[in-house]
């Protein structure tokens, strides 16, 4: 029986991402596997506006504890890989899935009623839907949120809004959306948003 060879190097870069190594995250993560990723994202489907989108879906998909064993997946890489190649099975495995899931989604989205339709701010607060409080949490928790969000144009439309900071023009420009299509979205947006953070407060 052939000898199984370990990549120590790998594990224990696998280790230091588990710990939240902030420099390896940044350097292996998003920087030395970046050319995977892109190729990835260039190649298989995905739902993310960009490359460093869907980086950030990896990584929180690899990175979020398990409900049922407080685990995360890439407690799971044993090092009979290289962490490139466990990376790429699993971002692919990733996409294949949400094509999957899209195959089986309505076609038609949700719209609020036309007398709604209008500028933010404009009835929020008696809808009780206001701006996510992004502040205080800190990146890892926002990622989580916004990954759990059943609707990923939405969680796009935080995050460029909120994460990244763009004005609402900015944002609607970059979603391809007229204004007023955006207020509407917007306020679902946030309202799911803070759907999403309730249970998992309540969960915890």
């Amino acid at each position: 029986m052939a000898d199984i060879r370990i990549y120590a190097e790998d594990l224990q870069i696998a280790r230091a991402l588990i710990q939240r190594d902030e420099d390896v995250t940044r350097q292996y993560f998003y920087q030395q596997c970046y050319p995977l990723f892109k190729s990835v994202f260039d190649h298989y489907y995905t739902d993310c506006s960009s490359c460093k989108e869907f980086i950030d879906e990896i990584y929180v998909l690899v990175m979020t504890p398990s409900r049922l064993n407080g685990r995360c997946q890439l407690e799971s890489f044993r090092g009979e890989s290289t962490l490139t190649s466990w990376l790429k099975t699993v971002s692919v495995r990733y996409c294949y899935e949400r094509f999957e899931r899209k195959e089986r989604m309505p076609l038609t989205e949700l719209y609020l009623p036309d007398d709604e339709n209008d500028h933010p701010s404009h009835n929020d607060a008696l809808l009780g839907v206001t701006d996510p409080d992004l502040g205080s949490l800190n990146l890892s928790d926002v990622l989580t949120i916004l990954a759990m969000m059943p609707n990923k144009r939405y969680s796009t439309l935080i995050r460029l809004r909120y994460l990244e900071e763009m004005s609402n023009e900015e944002t609607a420009e970059m979603m391809g959306m007229s204004l007023d299509n955006y207020y509407n979205k917007h306020k679902l947006a946030k309202a799911q948003f803070e759907q999403v953070l309730r249970k998992e407060i309540h969960y915890e």
